[in-house]
């Protein structure tokens, strides 16, 4: 039977770790990690590797953050751990190196908008057919200050969305708080 679990959190609250510890539950070995993460500065880098050194050498891992529900048709893996979900936003949003984020219309950010949940729901789809299990990280973003530029505002509020329809597709919610899990649902 097929599972969805989310585990939400702040930066640095410990989300990465408690999705782990469920895939390890879930899959013991099984597991392809989804990586969405790309190297773009030395911190970012500095992120990466230490996902990279956490995980259980035995795990796949894909590096993307398109298609994914095809990626999980195409594994032999039963449980999927996809982090994270905010920086799978974030380059949706960055793609596009010519857009202007000060100047946008409101139907293009729908559309972007439109662009992330379409992939999200596409992936929970795709480990409903294939009865599998995913975790899926995300960032809470919206517990903060509103973001005084353009460009984090449209961030925050496409997050916020995104995190809405994946809780609801959600069987289990977990918002991690200082490295603890707090189950919503």
């Amino acid at each position: 039977m097929s599972k969805v679990i989310m585990v939400t959190g702040g930066s640095r609250s410990g989300k990465s770790v408690i999705a782990e510890q469920k895939a390890k539950e879930y899959g013991k070995r099984s597991v392809l990690y989804l990586a969405t993460a790309i190297p773009v500065d030395d911190d970012m880098k500095e992120r990466i590797r230490i996902h990279q050194e956490r995980r259980d050498s035995e795990w796949g891992t894909y590096e993307g953050y398109r298609d994914l529900g095809e990626v999980v048709k195409s594994t032999e893996k039963n449980t999927i751990l996809l982090d994270c979900v905010t920086v799978m936003i974030t380059n949706i949003l960055c793609e596009d190196e010519e857009r202007d984020f000060d100047k946008i219309s409101a139907s293009e950010v729908e559309k972007l908008e439109s662009e992330v949940i379409k992939e999200l729901s596409n992936l929970v789809k795709a480990i409903r057919d294939e009865d599998k299990t995913l975790i899926i990280v995300s960032n809470e973003v919206g517990m903060s200050v509103i973001p005084s530029y353009r460009l984090g505002r449209i961030f925050s509020d496409i997050s916020g969305k995104a995190n809405q329809v994946l809780a609801s597709l959600s069987d289990e919610v977990y918002v991690a708080i200082s490295g603890l899990p707090l189950r919503l649902k």
